[in-house]
């Protein structure tokens, strides 16, 4: 496996009390057959595109193709790309580029807000002959996407003039007439189209997530062929109990419904997988937080958020759920010296690696928050890569999905967000007719 679930940390036989009980387990197991069954036809019948997105090949040499005019020959012709979208369109990709090694493919930059200071500070640092841009949007009428690529345009013909974006930018938007295609077609741009059944927050795998995965040197085969093993090892288990993603949902909609828990932490440790958090704060938000129901998830970052948050999660109130993402680190990373450790409260320091004291503190902290009552999980990643990353992305896709089943929410809509967008919509039209007066 690319990854190892414990779910001990949850049960009552663990926990005590605030743990589920087998009886409670088997249930919540039970109802998980409905959603493996729908997603199983799905897979078979070629119903349910998520699930066909790690065979795919066509749409990477796709990807390959619109970068074609990134490159000078065998090496990229940008030191500098900026990539412009929000939410899923945004997240995904970060997640992935989490990954990368330092000083490979250009410096990208995720321009997921409309702050204008930052802009200005973008801009001011950069230089447009040696910057290219890609803008992402499924609809092509994202306001925040437009006004970024609006100025971003702007600002690469004021230094180059019209004639120089077409190399310079790349547009990822369904098919159809959009704003965001009328523009890239305007400055003959590559375009690439956005899968219309797979939204944002799903889009990890597909182009939107792979174009920024292919700039940072990232193996996206590798992180295709660990989605695909998750798929098999959740579609394939002959029962709900042994297919990771059912085994989740029941227990995270199980603490929902049984304990109250009403916030899901999530706290990887490998910086790495910084960004991993935040795009699971989206997907588990956005799916599930709908018709009253829902728990709020919250990315945390082990062992920084020790220092901030952990009295807190240990000591307030016990209505909390811990996922735990740890990795193999034990007997890696630098040396700390003896003789810069002799002092005696140091001296348990000395001799030891890095790697050493954060797996201790991995183990200790989720050690620390059982023996409090809070239900923990905890994910063993024996490496960190392209394939294991694939692997957890898909798997917490599927245990989305099938908690969304459970809890009786559509897990792919977002009614609420909807009203925000016309607000806002509303307040500049308004905003503008008071300057015109």
């Amino acid at each position: 496996m690319d990854y190892a679930q414990d779910i001990s940390g949850c049960r009552a036989e663990t926990l005590g009390a605030r743990g589920l009980s087998p009886a409670d387990l088997a249930e919540l197991l039970e109802r998980t057959r409905a959603p493996l069954d729908a997603l199983r036809r799905g897979r078979d019948d070629g119903s349910f595109p998520l699930l066909r997105v790690p065979q795919r090949r066509d749409d990477i040499a796709a990807v390959k193709r619109a970068l074609k005019d990134f490159r000078a020959g065998p090496r990229l012709k940008f030191r500098d790309v900026v990539i412009l979208g929000t939410g899923g369109s945004s997240l995904g990709g970060q997640a992935l580029v989490g990954l990368a090694d330092p000083g490979t493919g250009p410096l990208l930059h995720f321009m997921d807000n409309i702050d204008p200071a930052s802009f200005a500070a973008l801009f001011a640092a950069l230089d447009p002959s040696r910057t290219g841009i890609v803008a992402i949007s499924k609809s092509g009428s994202t306001a925040e996407t437009l006004s970024q690529f609006v100025v971003c345009l702007d600002w690469l013909r004021r230094g180059l003039g019209d004639g120089a974006l077409a190399a310079r930018g790349i547009a990822i938007t369904e098919k159809g007439d959009n704003p965001l295609r009328r523009l890239a077609i305007r400055f003959g741009m590559s375009i690439l189209d956005h899968d219309a059944e797979i939204g944002g927050r799903y889009a990890v795998l597909s182009n939107v997530g792979l174009l920024p995965a292919l700039l940072a040197r990232i193996d996206v085969a590798e992180l295709r062929a660990g989605a695909a093993a998750a798929i098999a090892a959740a579609l394939g288990a002959k029962t709900p109990a042994e297919s990771p993603p059912a085994l989740g949902a029941a227990v995270a909609i199980g603490l929902a419904e049984r304990r109250g828990i009403a916030v899901s932490v999530i706290m990887p440790y490998a910086d790495r997988l910084a960004a991993f958090g935040q795009w699971f704060r989206q997907l588990w938000a956005e799916s599930l937080g709908k018709d009253g129901k829902g728990t709020t998830p919250v990315r945390a970052l082990g062992t920084v958020d020790q220092h901030s948050q952990l009295q807190l999660y240990l000591g307030g109130p016990p209505d909390k759920m811990f996922t735990l993402v740890t990795t193999e680190v034990a007997g890696t990373g630098a040396l700390i010296a003896g003789d810069l450790a002799a002092d005696e409260r140091l001296s348990y320091l000395a001799g030891r690696r890095m790697g050493d004291l954060f797996d201790a503190e991995q183990r200790a902290t989720a050690e620390s928050l059982i023996r409090n009552g809070r239900p923990t999980r905890v994910f063993r990643l024996p490496r960190l890569d392209a394939r294991s990353l694939g692997a957890l992305l898909m798997h917490f896709m599927l245990e989305t999905i099938i908690a969304a089943d459970l809890m009786g929410v559509d897990a792919f809509d977002q009614p609420a967000v909807e009203e925000g967008k016309r607000l806002a919509r509303q307040y500049l039209g308004e905003t503008g007719q008071a300057r015109a007066q």
